[in-house]
């Protein structure tokens, strides 16, 4: 039997390994042919490797796979003659569904669009964004900008594009890269080369997956608490004690049920990491606004449920099937009745899931493997334990409206994280409708109605009437009020630490009475010349930054100082930890301000770019055009990294003075890589 189970979790593990290699299986190309006069054919070709398949441009709407989709940037240059035309042969396949068919091509996939151009010359530039799947997995959606110049009575071709995703793994030893200068600010492409020299932080790394590790643990820890899964703690567990013939095959049987949970939950981790949430794709979901948008919509549906509205619940005859093979016995019917677990639990678990899967997201690419290993752990272990140790069963509070209790306290909870990602979206187009001070009100309501909740003046359908506040709901009243409590002086300007992750940057908030008091500056300390883009963006604790490369420099070599790069990010949580754990050090900040010249470099800020200032990314082939796009692509293609917080110190022929640092809220480390900065800037005067 345990051979099966080792043959099952190393073909799972095989699976994922196999899948874990970045794959590129459409290579794109752009051609011309001129039909008559000033009118011509711009043909979009896609080679397609053996067993994968792209999709036509016109699918069902309730279609999984997004259809491919071409644009063509506008210009006077020319016009569009009638739509984009498909020229291949196509093949058809049914979705997940089973009823819904969807048109895709294999091997060769042709894309046609008639233009005439206005004058005798003029280039045409465009995006194709297209999904492409084979029998087992679908990539994320990806980009192929093109541009071509058409000419009357004769053809220039120029592809400048390419989907080609490139990665390079790295180790704990700084390794010498040469890679292209990035575009300068007026967006044109020098051709001269720096040697950088660059590594990445694997302690970040480990400290990345430690934490969606207590994240997802912690998630199934709560989710043991809800109706219904703890009810079934006590049913199933006596099963296994009672039915097994003897105590030890009740305890083998017990095990098996807890790891056919953990493999259920693996696998689930496995099929979202093989759907594209992995690699790169992490930071473009964690800065993507249409991403965080939906993300802030699903916990508020989240809440919705968890306070009784309806339950999100899964078709019965699932349900119904998996009873049925449960019943066949041996491992099979084991592993069917922690199915049925699985199943029954959906409609208490799955927003514990939802939330935990959606903070995965901002950190490690391996976040859904480990996130749902620590969540089925949590969720299988008092299973074992139980059927180890059967007389704690005995001490177990019993089931009641309890439950219920911790169902809507965690709605409240919802609530106030769908605004952290609400917030993103705000921050990154500057909406300024959820700046500092109306978000924290927003949670300072919300926790003290959970508070007030908790203390029994609110009730809602499925509550009980409280008769009596027991000692556990009332402490649980006084930290959370207390919590809210806490966070009022931050409307008057209270940095907040404890939230500082959670909340937006001071530099939203309008009304402010402690300036001076924490980030000790005066009216006197406002810049006297202007920086680019610093009526968008603003430094935390009075520091005098600059947000675009190029002035950053230019003022580093004008006072004769090196450069402190922050590839930082409106969404990113632990930037906004390091900034208030660590820049808010005084020895740091004295450094940083004294010593360096700082430029913070927004990578999901969706600032358009003048059109001037617009280019294709020499290192991704994308089209550049968003101040984000423009930092995220200097971040990429000269230190090979898109995490953020990124502090790289360079002198002023953009060498590196010393090893760039991630996130680390080691206060020491941080002095000491910013002192090792100056000691190399010194040297190489």
């Amino acid at each position: 039997m345990f051979k099966y189970v080792y043959h099952f979790i190393l073909f799972s593990l095989l699976s994922f390994f196999a899948q874990a290699q970045l794959l590129d299986p459409v290579k794109w190309s752009v051609d011309q042919k001129q039909l008559s006069g000033n009118e011509f054919e711009i043909i979009l070709t896609a080679k397609i490797d053996k067993g994968w398949h792209v999709f036509s441009q016109t699918l069902p709407e309730t279609a999984t796979p997004l259809p491919t989709e071409i644009t063509f940037d506008k210009s006077s240059e020319y016009k569009l003659i009638g739509k984009t035309t498909e020229h291949s042969t196509p093949h058809f396949m049914k979705d997940v569904d089973e009823v819904t068919q969807l048109k895709m091509y294999e091997g060769t996939a042709v894309y046609k669009q008639k233009v005439s151009i206005t004058g005798n010359k003029a280039t045409v530039s465009g995006t194709v964004n297209y999904m492409c799947c084979d029998d087992h997995q679908c990539l994320p959606p990806n980009d192929y900008s093109f541009k071509i110049t058409l000419v009357n009575n004769a053809t220039v071709g120029n592809t400048e594009g390419s989907s080609t995703i490139t990665s390079t793994e790295q180790n704990d030893t700084p390794q010498q890269v040469v890679k292209n200068i990035v575009p300068d600010s007026t967006g044109k492409q020098p051709q001269d080369t720096v040697t950088t020299t660059v590594t990445d932080n694997h302690d970040l790394k480990d400290k990345g997956l430690i934490q969606i590790f207590l994240i997802g643990f912690g998630a199934g820890l709560i989710s043991l608490i809800t109706p219904c899964v703890y009810s079934m703690i006590p049913i199933t567990v006596t099963f296994f004690t009672k039915q097994s013939g003897t105590r030890k095959k009740g305890i083998t049987n017990a095990l098996i049920y807890a790891l056919s949970i953990i493999v259920i939950f693996v696998l689930l981790g496995l099929l979202l990491y093989s759907f594209g949430i992995s690699g790169d794709s992490v930071n473009e979901f964690a800065s993507n606004g249409v991403f965080n948008f939906a993300l802030f919509l699903l916990f508020v549906v989240f809440a919705i449920s968890f306070f009784g509205v309806f339950e999100i619940t899964l078709p019965t005859s699932w349900i119904n099937k998996s009873e049925q093979l449960s019943d066949k016995g041996g491992f099979i019917g084991i592993f069917f009745m922690a199915f049925t677990l699985v199943l029954v639990s959906f409609s208490c678990t799955v927003p514990f899931i939802g939330s935990a899967l959606a903070l995965i997201t901002q950190g490690h690419a391996l976040g859904p493997i480990v996130g749902m290993f620590a969540f089925s752990l949590a969720l299988a272990m008092p299973f074992g334990l139980f059927a180890f140790f059967p007389q704690i069963l005995q001490s177990l509070p019993k089931s009641g409206g309890w439950m219920n209790v911790v169902k809507v306290t965690f709605a409240f909870v919802e609530l106030a994280l769908a605004l952290k990602f609400l917030s993103n979206v705000d921050l990154a187009y500057h909406w300024h409708l959820l700046d500092r001070e109306v978000f924290l009100s927003l949670w300072i309501i919300i926790f003290a109605l959970t508070g007030i909740y908790l203390l029994g003046y609110i009730r809602f359908a499925h509550d009980s009437e409280v008769h009596y506040l027991s000692v556990p709901r009332l402490f649980f009243a006084i930290g959370i009020l207390s919590f809210s409590m806490y966070m009022i002086p931050g409307l008057w300007g209270a940095p907040l630490k404890v939230i500082s992750a959670f909340a937006p940057p001071m530099a939203t908030q309008d009304f402010d009475l402690s300036r001076n008091q924490f980030y000790g500056i005066s009216s006197s300390s406002t810049p006297s010349k202007p920086k680019k883009y610093d009526q968008t963006f603003h430094c935390p604790h009075g520091l005098d930054c600059y947000f675009d490369f190029a002035d950053a420099k230019a003022a580093a070599i004008k006072e004769n100082k090196p450069l402190f790069i922050d590839f930082t990010g409106w969404s990113c949580v632990n930037c906004r930890k390091m900034e208030a754990a660590v820049w808010a050090n005084p020895d740091v900040l004295k450094r940083m301000k004294e010593d360096y010249i700082i430029v913070s470099l927004y990578v999901d800020d969706k600032t358009s770019l003048p059109e001037s200032e617009q280019y294709v990314s020499s290192f991704s082939g994308k089209k550049i055009k968003t101040l984000g796009n423009k930092n995220s692509d200097l971040q990429a293609s000269k230190y090979n990294t898109n995490s953020q917080p990124y502090y790289v110190l360079l002198d002023h022929n953009e060498q590196l003075l010393t090893s760039p640092r991630g996130y680390d809220e080691d206060v020491s480390a941080y002095i000491n890589f910013l002192d090792k900065g100056i000691e190399e800037f010194k040297k190489r005067k």
